[in-house]
C-alpha cells in the first residue's frame, strides 16, 4: 500500500485545466479531476496595472493544487 502523496500522483489526478480572468486583476483556475470533481484556486494582484495573466494562472493553479494535496492526504489517512 502506498503511504505517501507525491506531486506526480497529484498531477495524474488532473484531467483538465481552465483559467478565467475575472474583473481587472483576478484569475480563477478550475482543475477538473479524473473523477469529475472540480477544484478552484484564485489569485489577484493589488494593482490592475501590474496584472499578468500568466503569473495569475501560476498562483491560482498552485492554490488549487494545495487543495488536492489536502484531499489526497485525507483520503490516504482514511484508508
Amino acid at each position: 500500500m502506498e503511504n505517501t502523496v507525491t506531486i506526480e500522483k497529484i498531477e495524474n489526478t488532473i484531467l483538465k485545466e481552465e483559467y478565467i480572468k475575472v474583473g481587472l486583476k483576478t484569475v480563477i483556475a478550475v482543475l477538473t479531476l479524473k473523477n469529475s470533481f472540480e477544484i478552484i484556486g484564485t489569485s489577484a494582484c493589488v494593482d490592475p496595472n501590474n496584472f499578468d495573466f500568466e503569473i495569475g494562472k501560476k498562483y491560482a493553479r498552485e492554490k488549487a493544487i494545495d487543495q488536492i494535496w489536502m484531499l489526497e492526504g485525507y483520503l490516504l489517512q482514511s484508508k
